[in-house]
């Protein structure tokens, strides 16, 4: 018998930790970066990436993901077994925030972290991270659309 799941908790109802109680969590952001960027869409494309994300995490942060409608979770066009992570409208307005962290980390963190990738998307990132935003948006819609073209 499984465990219903309660309902998303919050803190309080001040928008930055709110925000906070859903994103907050060294996971979250790195699985919707993956989708976004990296073109991660299913359960072995995460647990195959560089992060090392253990799958039990990966199951529970999937399924939180889903539940607050940054992901769905569908089939995969062709092999019915495997489930496949889409960002829905709410996931890809966090774009910008990847954006923005990005930029920060690039700024501040390259001292501490020297190795942090420094090629054409992070000079892409560096000159106009709005563009840069736009851009990996309208691809990652323009994937989505073919997916679901493919169904």
């Amino acid at each position: 018998m499984f465990a219903k799941q309660m309902p998303q908790e919050f803190r309080c109802d001040c928008p930055f930790t709110s925000a906070l109680d859903v994103l907050g969590d060294k996971w979250i952001l790195v699985i919707v970066k993956q989708m976004l960027i990296e073109g991660k869409e299913t359960f072995k494309d995460f647990i195959e990436s560089d992060e090392a994300i253990a799958t039990n995490i990966l199951s529970s942060k999937l399924k939180l993901l889903e539940e607050v409608g940054i992901i769905i979770k569908t089939k995969q066009p062709g092999n019915k077994k495997t489930n496949l992570y889409l960002l829905t409208d709410k996931g890809l307005a966090l774009t910008p925030l990847i954006v923005e962290l990005a930029t920060w980390s690039d700024s501040h963190l390259r001292d501490l972290h020297p190795t942090i990738a420094n090629g054409e998307s992070m000079e892409l990132l560096r000159n106009d991270k709005s563009a840069f935003a736009s851009a990996l948006e309208r691809k990652y819609r323009e994937k989505l659309a073919a997916t679901v073209y493919m169904r």
